[in-house]
């Protein structure tokens, strides 16, 4: 996919052009976006025979390197009626039940597949007209989701479960059936605090995170209580909504915060702090924002959600790869969605960035992209949420991630997209240097010397 003709270079008339601004005619844009739509859903077959075929992963690409794709495809093809089964797959869907929606995001790079499938049309191609909202503030989004006012929202990993039991609010049901981002945040200080990078001193900050119910929020507790510092007690946080993050420290409002970016990485190129950790380096791999939606939502118009969840996983797969981010970062970066300096979503995208210590580093998956919505994920946030005292009482920790994150729902799409999703939903992890085992989310829950549970 290419921006040579991008919407928003003032030497580009948009006279005549489509709605998404890519091609000189609105036919023009509908006949490729069909003819992409019929090239993603026979590759999608093809890729399902040929893993049907050949169920070990290994076996399978041994066969394809020696023989080579197209005449793989081409043998498979005399053994196996390809056509039909494309038919049959493109009629298994029935209509969309709705075909203009409206989708909330908050202007951060962790909504990179649920912004960039509108500028570079990956809704169109499975059939929708999708509005993507810029939103203030989570709180925001959140009400305007239980309102319908959105028809589904990028939320963070945490809200869907929180949503679900009830936590702030009544409970109502929501689902989380892709992970938008991994990693991705970063501890940011004061440029007055630079000689100030031991935690142990930090008594007495005043951070920012997002939302209360936030990967930001339970990261950056677990960070000061690893090194001895109650978040209840020693520090202040408060919630701020990332667009605002920056002025506050500028202002001396906020001694620092753990924030998604491109906030981090703004307050670098402000001249006004400092990048303390990245937070892969609290966790490798952890997951922080979401494509969520009401359950509502999912099975009263099942064909639209599926439609729009496979446009958001199709356009993290091709987030996934590195050669697309220069790309993804002009389309991302105008006023209408992050509006930020190229440059600056470049630095998070690519992984080579200042860190505001004189420091140029390169960390090519600072942020990744990976929508499997592991239910192990759900259990550790679980786990967070009532150390800290957001949920009370007994918690049946896996029928609550199985109800909320849908791993099945990705699992498919993902094969259908040309991803490889993994063959359980529950996986370990550690979390400096302490592995969480998700069968046991109690034990490791008393564990920990600071918590309210």
């Amino acid at each position: 996919m290419s921006l040579s003709k991008n919407p928003f270079d003032a030497n580009v008339s948009l006279a005549g052009r489509c709605n998404c601004g890519h091609h000189t005619s609105q036919a023009e844009h509908d006949a490729e976006a069909v003819a992409e739509r019929e090239a993603l859903e026979s590759r999608a077959v093809e890729g399902a025979v040929m893993r049907a075929l050949f169920p070990d992963d290994q076996l399978r690409r041994n066969f394809l390197k020696a023989v080579g794709v197209g005449t793989a495809y081409a043998a498979v093809a005399t053994l196996f009626p390809l056509a039909a089964a494309r038919e049959a797959f493109a009629e298994s869907t029935g209509p969309l039940e709705k075909t203009k929606l409206k989708v909330g995001f908050i202007p951060i790079t962790c909504a990179t597949p649920i912004i960039m499938a509108h500028p570079m049309g990956f809704y169109a191609k499975q059939g929708l007209d999708v509005e993507v909202v810029k939103t203030a503030g989570w709180a925001v989004v959140r009400d305007k989701a239980l309102a319908k006012e959105y028809d589904a929202a990028h939320m963070l990993s945490p809200m869907p479960l929180a949503i679900s039991l009830g936590a702030g609010s009544n409970p109502i049901p929501w689902t989380m059936p892709a992970v938008e981002n991994i990693n991705g945040q970063a501890i940011t200080l004061a440029m007055k605090h630079k000689d100030k990078r031991n935690p142990k001193s930090w008594k007495g900050f005043k951070f920012a995170v997002p939302f209360d119910y936030s990967m930001h929020n339970y990261l950056l507790r677990y960070y000061l209580a690893e090194f001895g510092i109650d978040p209840d007690k020693d520090v202040q946080i408060r919630s701020v909504p990332p667009p605002e993050m920056v002025a506050n420290l500028r202002a001396g409002n906020i001694d620092g915060f753990l924030a998604p970016d491109p906030v981090n990485q703004r307050a670098v190129y402000d001249g006004v702090g400092f990048i303390h950790i990245l937070s892969k380096d609290i966790w490798e791999g952890h997951p922080c924002c979401a494509f969520a939606a009401s359950k509502e939502f999912v099975t009263q118009t099942p064909n639209t959600y599926k439609a729009l969840l496979k446009a958001i996983i199709e356009a993290t797969a091709y987030a996934k790869k590195a050669e697309h981010r220069k790309e993804i970062a002009a389309a991302i970066a105008p006023a209408n969605y992050l509006n930020q300096p190229v440059t600056v979503v470049e630095q998070v995208l690519t992984g080579t960035f200042a860190d505001g210590l004189g420091k140029v580093q390169k960390v090519p998956n600072r942020i990744d992209f990976d929508p499997f919505p592991w239910h192990s994920f759900a259990v550790w946030i679980l786990t967070q949420m009532k150390r800290w005292g957001q949920i009370q009482g007994d918690v049946d920790y896996q029928k609550v991630a199985r109800e909320v994150f849908l791993a099945t729902d990705a699992a498919k799409l993902m094969q259908e997209v040309g991803l490889t999703p993994p063959k359980t939903t529950s996986k370990s992890f550690v979390v400096m240097k302490k592995t969480f085992d998700p069968a046991k989310p109690e034990a490791y829950l008393k564990s920990f010397a600071i918590g309210k549970s």
